[in-house]
């Protein structure tokens, strides 16, 4: 089977202005200008504020990245970051990574991990992200593994938090790397000290051992406890109300949220993801309505929430009409949002609310190739069934495999479909049986019906030699796969909305 190929030198004042964040930066040289012009650079820093007043009033501002980075305006954030971090400012540099994490293209992670290695040696931020990147990054070896531990104890020996949840995912992700280490006695123990992040670590460990539905009772406990603390407890709570058919309890939640929200202690980042849980089917009872009223006034000042809202009225079309979803598509996209190019491709892709057009949606995918995983998996099947005039087998596999890899579990019974079945590749049984097995994670007659009927087709003699092709690309994957949105939550770094 083929996988894929899976300047000039610093003037006197800027010289001067530089060596201010050696101590470390959390506000804007404009002001620093006003505060430690007088009192750390004393009359060198004056003379230069006397004879360079115009170019330093056009110095990049790191509050305005902040609260650019908040209401989800990347481009103003990245401009400011990355001409602080040209300066040296290490939190800049920090905060230039972080955006850089965000956009999931795998070239700009590399660039993140860069920069977050840059500022390690003085910034115990930099050391926490570049801890959490590396127990993130896929294919990563066990001296990264064992570098992520190091740096996320050491960040956190420094008082950074957002440290125990991604060294609680390291040891369940790679128990091999850690055969001394037992997550569970590990995070009791946390426990027992009382640390802040150790309930969420609790938490992370029922979701990856899929035991989340049997401890609601110890998740809600946990996260009413750690409430005031972090913020994704709205998510937890919302999800276990949902699950529990708690109706009472969520809507109390919910104006404990909102009045939070009024007073800027929670992001409107968690409101969207309270508005998502509201609107999942798959947790219970859905409050569509509620959700909508949630999004609809954050939208303006978060863009992903236009997103959120185009999703709504494609799941529940009683909440609007087709021209409403792509005014919400079309603001979503003036922000470079990747999950309305993912939207706008799946409707063209399905023909229900428009027609379909698959070179329109094979286009839409494309762009949300690299930050959205289903972009691949759609993709992978415009070209697997044909849909461009003929069948492209090498590029189908290229992207199922991919979104396979990454989480996506119907891609692998796409996969085993296209291995069997033959259709304009010659058939391969010993690959069909790898991702007819695999894509019995889907639990679906239909997963279930097509590996029973390639192990029945797949000759005795090459079983032995199927199994061990599936034990290879079990252990590509891992034995965990952290890409689902609740993982992803519950690993969430602060970002600047911290500062």
């Amino acid at each position: 089977m083929t996988t894929p190929t899976l300047n000039t030198p610093p003037t006197l004042w800027e010289r001067a202005c530089s060596r201010w964040d050696r101590r470390g930066l959390s506000d804007a040289p404009s002001r620093l200008l006003r505060e430690q012009a007088r009192s750390h650079m004393g009359s060198l820093c004056a003379v230069a504020l006397a004879v360079s007043l115009a170019g330093c009033a056009g110095l990049p501002d790191q509050r305005l990245a902040n609260e650019a980075l908040k209401r989800g305006d990347t481009t103003t954030a990245a401009a400011n970051y990355r001409q602080l971090a040209d300066l040296g400012y290490s939190e800049a540099q920090v905060g230039l990574a972080d955006i850089q994490v965000d956009s999931r293209d795998p070239a700009q992670m590399k660039q993140a991990e860069a920069t977050y290695r840059a500022a390690a040696s003085v910034s115990p931020r930099a050391q926490a992200r570049l801890g959490r990147l590396l127990v993130a990054k896929p294919g990563s070896t066990e001296a990264e593994q064992h570098e992520a531990e190091t740096l996320l104890k050491k960040a956190a020996a420094a008082g950074e938090g957002n440290t125990l949840i991604p060294l609680a995912m390291l040891y369940l992700q790679y128990p091999h790397s850690f055969p001394n280490v037992n997550a569970q006695q590990q995070i009791s123990q946390w426990r027992a000290e009382n640390k802040p992040e150790a309930g969420l670590a609790q938490v992370l460990l029922y979701r990856t051992q899929g035991t989340y539905d049997q401890h609601l009772d110890d998740v809600e406990k946990i996260c009413k406890a750690a409430l005031n603390i972090s913020d994704i407890c709205y998510v937890e709570l919302a999800t276990v109300y949902q699950k529990q058919a708690k109706p009472e309890q969520q809507a109390e939640l919910i104006k404990q949220m909102q009045a939070a929200h009024a007073q800027g202690t929670v992001s409107a980042q968690r409101v969207d993801s309270v508005a998502r849980v509201l609107a999942d089917a798959s947790l219970g009872k859905t409050d569509e309505k509620t959700a909508q009223s949630l999004l609809e006034p954050i939208a303006p000042g978060y863009p992903a929430s236009w997103v959120s809202l185009a999703q709504l009225l494609y799941d529940f079309p009683e909440l609007g009409d087709v021209d409403q979803m792509m005014k919400y598509l079309d603001n979503g996209r003036a922000a470079d949002q990747p999950r309305a190019e993912l939207l706008l491709g799946k409707l063209y892709f399905e023909g229900k609310l428009v027609p379909a057009d698959a070179k329109v949606a094979e286009a839409h995918f494309q762009k949300a190739v690299g930050r959205e995983v289903a972009a691949d998996y759609y993709l992978g099947q415009i070209y697997r069934r044909g849909y461009l005039g003929k069948v492209y087998p090498q590029k189908a596999l290229d992207h199922l495999l991919t979104a396979a890899r990454n989480g996506q579990n119907s891609a692998d019974f796409a996969i085993a479909q296209l291995f069997s079945q033959g259709k304009g590749t010659k058939p391969d049984p010993l690959n069909a049986y790898v991702f007819s097995q695999l894509a019995l994670a889907q639990n679906t007659p239909q997963a279930t019906e097509l590996a029973q009927t390639i192990q029945t087709q797949l000759p005795p003699d090459r079983l032995a030699e199927a199994q061990r092709l599936l034990k290879q690309e079990q252990a590509v994957r891992g034995a965990l796969s952290p890409n689902t949105p609740e993982m992803h939550a519950l690993q969430e770094e602060d970002g600047e909305e911290s500062q």
